[in-house]
């Protein structure tokens, strides 16, 4: 059979795909689980190290700012060194910092430790995203992408369910049980990645084409070569130095303020869930209920925004999904005295409507930027909105305090709003596109 003229962008989905999507989607399981374990053990820890509301901010934010410092670095690392040497070092990093969280004995020591945590966040979103995108054929790549959203809620939810479990077996420092059992999965998740290979987009962008044709006939057969691979156009090939004063400069403006405006409400709610539905008059067992249900909505609405994403077309889900987790939130400081069943209702339903946002975080910016700068972009647009989220998580206790649940609620109705506007603004449609159209500024 002659595939000379097949584009491996147009070949059906094959057991390495298979393979590799449980690879990355792995990444984003643990990523969910990492980040969102420091809320079910957050009032234990604060009552037993005994935390002013200046350290539980900073606590429960450090591993956002890990992510911030990381995601820059681990961009430009990967589109310097290769995708395959950074997909190890995430899961070792979750294991090293995890397991040191089971000794630690102050705040600063928590910080640093959850610090450590979010560096391998960071890496996991430009190193994992990059390499799954650039071997997925287009047909399936938004709805492979989007998928991986879903499996950071998963991973969240797993967290709220495990943690619950622990701190209702282990006494009062269980918390430390709590935050150490991500370990196991950084475990795993360092097993299944073992002999994953280099992208090679990535080997052909730095002129390693012997490389990359042996890794080509391997994925996709033997009678497939270099001549299968799409070439980038000439425009495209820009520089990390031009990135931001190119055509680019504008994407990049719209991934880092969608991408911040899809996840800082998310993060500053998400991490002090406990507190915020107390704070919204659910205490006891509807606070930890409502957490886990809340948890499975997130991944409700992500599944919905998956099955939609092909259909919608990127930028009409958006705007959508923005536009109704605006109004939910305004909705939460409108009623944030209303009964039980409305609060969690209306937590529900801005978990739900955001789904759309939060499943083209990985989407958008790896359909919109080239080989060369791709992970990159990723890793910028992840540190933008990780910056934004440690701030708003660290405010969270701050606010609940000095301006109340209602106040706390309508600025993150704010935060959402503005990410509605810039989607009515910049959003462009990728839909039905291969890598090279939707990366080209010819457009």
């Amino acid at each position: 059979m002659n595939n000379n003229n097949i584009s491996i962008e147009d070949v059906p989905l094959n057991g390495f795909h298979q393979l590799m999507s449980i690879r990355a989607g792995g990444g984003w399981i643990l990523d969910g689980y990492v980040l969102s374990i420091i809320g079910v053990a957050i009032v234990q820890f604060f009552q037993h190290l005994q935390l002013d509301t200046f350290w539980q901010g900073m606590v429960a934010a450090s591993a956002m700012l890990g992510t911030f410092c990381s995601g820059f670095l681990g961009g430009w690392l990967t589109d310097i060194v290769g995708r395959r040497r950074l997909f190890f070092v995430g899961p070792i990093l979750f294991i090293l910092g995890s397991v040191g969280t089971f000794w630690a004995e102050s705040a600063m020591a928590l910080f640093v430790l959850r610090f450590l945590v979010g560096v391998g966040v960071g890496l996991e979103y430009p190193v994992a995203g990059s390499l799954l995108t650039e071997f997925l054929p287009q047909k399936h790549r938004g709805k492979r992408l989007a998928a991986l959203t879903i499996l950071w809620f998963a991973g969240a939810a797993l967290a709220y369910i495990v943690g619950n479990l622990i701190l209702a077996s282990g006494g009062d420092a269980a918390w430390r049980l709590v935050l150490a059992s991500p370990a196991v999965l950084g475990v795993l998740l360092f097993v299944l990645r073992l002999g994953t290979p280099e992208s090679p987009r990535w080997l052909i962008s730095k002129g390693r084409l012997t490389e990359a044709e042996q890794i080509i006939r391997k994925v996709y057969g033997p009678e497939f070569s270099l001549k299968n691979v799409p070439e980038e156009t000439a425009e495209a090939k820009v520089s990390l130095k031009d990135l931001l004063r190119s055509g680019y400069g504008k994407r990049m403006l719209f991934v880092s303020v969608f991408w911040s405006a899809a996840v800082v409400p998310m993060f500053a709610v998400y991490s002090f869930a406990p507190i915020v539905l107390k704070a919204l008059n659910l205490d006891g067992e509807w606070a930890s209920l409502g957490s886990i249900a809340i948890t499975l909505l997130f991944v409700v609405g992500c599944i919905l925004a998956t099955r939609l994403i092909d259909t919608m077309g990127r930028r009409r889900l958006i705007i959508q999904s923005f536009l109704w987790s605006s109004l939910a939130l305004l909705a939460l400081g409108m009623f944030s005295h209303g009964s039980e069943m409305l609060v969690l209702v209306l937590f529900g339903a801005y978990a739900v409507f955001i789904g759309g946002a939060q499943v083209l975080e990985l989407v958008y910016p790896n359909e919109l930027f080239p080989t060369e700068v791709r992970a990159f972009a990723v890793g910028m647009g992840s540190s933008m909105s990780r910056i934004g989220s440690a701030a708003g998580t660290w405010l969270v206790p701050i606010s609940l305090q000095s301006l109340g649940i209602a106040n706390t609620m309508y600025a993150a109705a704010i935060v959402s709003f503005i990410g509605l506007l810039v989607s009515v603004w910049l959003a462009p449609e990728t839909r039905n596109m291969t890598l090279n159209q939707a990366a080209s500024l010819a457009r």
